[in-house]
């Protein structure tokens, strides 16, 4: 398969750069795989299309505020440092821009209790960073640091917590799973009322969500990799749905790639691991039934896995509905049901 077979147009008016208030009033394209029938509601509609016996799964994950701000020491150089991975308590992988003014031994300060030094560097822009702080790093972070927001949003964030699902839990993430984000926690206690199971797993995601795919065809496309993890309370009540024949909803691609990471012959394992799983047409999926989901970039490793639940040309068709019906795409967009 070509990179390009998942291209489509899109205005870049239709790109989302605010988030919609409140949460649940976005739009939601609800799409039917069995009578192929596309309907156009709102998010707070979600619950006509959930029934007694689901099983709703949402990534608990929660968004450092990874961007830093800061100056090199001496020369007052400006620096950006997007933390990516904690590796010991005061240890971490960022990407640092400009990636050539700063040596290992150099040090960037961000505020009077906090800077890093840099260690090494790695490949493909990654660097190696010790931090020196005063305090707990955490509450400095949330100091100091910003939403690192995707590239295509311009415009600035006014409200932290509006990058952050509203039952984030779990520091980790690079960017936010942001199919989670229409819901609100009076949606989410009417969605539990009708006896529809929420269970919570976690993926930590990657800022490889955002780089886009350079290689010409699919196949040869190597996927980044991320945390993941399935308490045994989760893997229980979702094994109990698989055997039973209720249906499994995933909320985002990520906690589509978490279920179908600790699939095992059609039932989740308990377990905690990184997975680089790729998910593209021809999959078959072992624990999905249905999904939860934004819109996502053209020729994205996202919008492949939407194609392998939907097929690649519905997928398309699909798209351009949404856009001839002016949705609004991206992390800050609305949102798809695919039954």
């Amino acid at each position: 398969m070509k990179t390009s077979d998942f291209d489509y147009d899109l205005p870049e008016e239709l790109i989302a750069q605010t988030p919609i208030e409140p949460r649940d009033h976005s739009r939601l394209l609800v799409y039917d795989r069995e009578t192929e029938a596309v309907i156009h509601r709102h998010f707070y509609d979600v619950t006509e299309y959930l029934r007694e016996g689901d099983v709703l799964v949402l990534n608990e994950t929660k968004v450092l505020p990874a961007r830093l701000y800061g100056k090199k020491r001496g020369s007052g150089t400006d620096f950006e440092f997007l933390l990516l991975k904690r590796l010991a308590l005061d240890t971490w992988e960022v990407i640092m821009r400009p990636g050539k003014k700063l040596k290992p031994g150099g040090v960037v300060d961000f505020g009077p209790e906090l800077s890093a030094e840099l260690l090494c560097k790695k490949e493909d822009g990654v660097c190696e960073v010790k931090f020196r702080y005063e305090g707990v790093f955490e509450e400095l972070l949330d100091r100091y640091g910003n939403m690192p927001l995707p590239p295509y949003i311009t415009k600035r964030l006014e409200q932290k917590e509006r990058y952050q699902t509203v039952y984030a839990k779990e520091d980790g993430s690079a960017a936010a799973p942001t199919a989670g984000l229409h819901f609100t926690p009076e949606l989410l206690k009417k969605i539990e009322e009708m006896g529809v199971a929420i269970v919570k797993i976690l993926l930590h995601v990657g800022l490889g969500t955002f780089r886009p795919m350079k290689e010409e065809t699919v196949e040869q496309h190597v996927m980044h990799s991320e945390y993941y993890s399935v308490s045994p309370q989760a893997a229980e009540i979702i094994n109990a749905a698989k055997r039973e024949g209720r249906r499994v909803i995933a909320v985002g691609t990520t906690s589509v790639r978490t279920l179908e990471s600790a699939a095992r012959g059609g039932l989740v394992q308990a377990e905690s691991a990184d997975t680089d799983i790729f998910i593209y047409p021809g999959y078959r999926f072992q624990i999905v039934d249905a999904l939860i989901t934004n819109f996502h970039l053209p020729k994205s490793t996202l919008i492949m896995l939407v194609s392998a639940l939907m097929g690649r040309e519905k997928a398309l068709d699909v798209y351009r509905q949404a856009v001839e019906e002016r949705y609004r795409f991206f992390s800050f967009g609305d949102a798809m049901l695919i039954l």
